[in-house]
């Protein structure tokens, strides 16, 4: 028999959190939610659409500035009791695991899990690079920390109220994990080059998330991780970019968040490690 002393400090906390999840986990009518990247664009309307579209659920809105954050704190006054606001920066774990243990005190457990955040280009700093001669080191390893490396990290720290959460309070049977990705992310579907640091991050994305799902199934864990493609949509992040999208191609948040929020709804165990477009049709890898 292995002695207590023999664990180390982190083990042993964790053995305890275990213990908490599966002892005193309330389920709440209409489940919890935690949006990440929840100050602007699609995280935004994502946490606006989840608190409009029911009396009940509690949400958990994520963002590195809370306090900067107006429009967040417009629908915090509205929804006092229903949303809960936290600071979280993805290239800084420390703050996924501050925001893991309020996660954990308040809830006890989660239902969904969508991350949101992303970058595409920073004025003065980052550019989709057009050529390969564009491409740098300090844009490839920037795009993966933030767009890979920080919703994976995001999962990590949120699997066990996940798995103590799966479909309890909602009418789905799993709890998801949606990471929104991108088209250009496809290998497969990659006919036009380009964008050398989105694209590997996106594809890095994709790559990790279908990796958790086969974990997650193997292990038999309650949850779904599927990916989604929300669309060209009218943000901060397409806006300097929008001047060669087709004709009604260019979508507003509200009509890409209800379509991405239908296929969560819609999740079921058999979709884990899909990745999926606006329109329910299955992107290829």
């Amino acid at each position: 028999m292995v002695k207590a002393a023999l664990f180390s400090p982190y083990i042993m906390r964790t053995m305890v959190k275990r213990v908490f999840f599966s002892a005193s986990a309330t389920k709440l009518e209409g489940g919890v939610s935690m949006v990440q990247g929840a100050s602007r664009g699609i995280g935004l309307e994502f946490v606006r659409q989840l608190l409009h579209r029911e009396e009940t659920g509690h949400v958990v809105a994520t963002c590195r500035n809370p306090d900067n954050a107006t429009d967040l704190q417009k629908l915090k006054r509205d929804y006092a009791s229903r949303l809960n606001i936290l600071p979280l920066d993805v290239t800084d774990e420390s703050t996924i695991e501050e925001a893991a243990t309020t996660i954990r005190d308040t809830y006890g457990y989660l239902n969904l899990l969508i991350n949101a955040s992303g970058i595409l280009s920073i004025p003065n700093l980052l550019q989709p690079e057009t050529t390969l001669n564009k491409v740098e080191k300090s844009s490839l390893l920037l795009t993966y920390e933030v767009n890979a490396i920080g919703p994976i990290l995001v999962v990590k720290h949120m699997w066990p109220f996940l798995k103590v959460g799966g479909g309890s309070g909602t009418e789905r049977e799993v709890a998801v994990v949606a990471n929104i990705s991108a088209r250009v992310g496809s290998i497969g579907d990659n006919a036009l080059g380009g964008w050398h640091s989105y694209r590997a991050s996106k594809t890095a994305l994709n790559q990790l998330t279908k990796t958790i799902s086969v974990e997650f199934a193997r292990k038999k864990d309650p949850i779904s991780c599927i990916l989604l493609h929300p669309g060209t949509v009218d943000t901060d992040l397409s806006k300097p970019f929008q001047r060669n999208v087709p004709p009604g191609k260019l979508f507003t948040r509200e009509f890409s968040v209800q379509k991405l929020l239908d296929i969560v709804d819609n999740t079921k165990k058999s979709d884990n490690g899909k990745f999926f477009a606006w329109d329910s049709t299955e992107i290829p890898w």
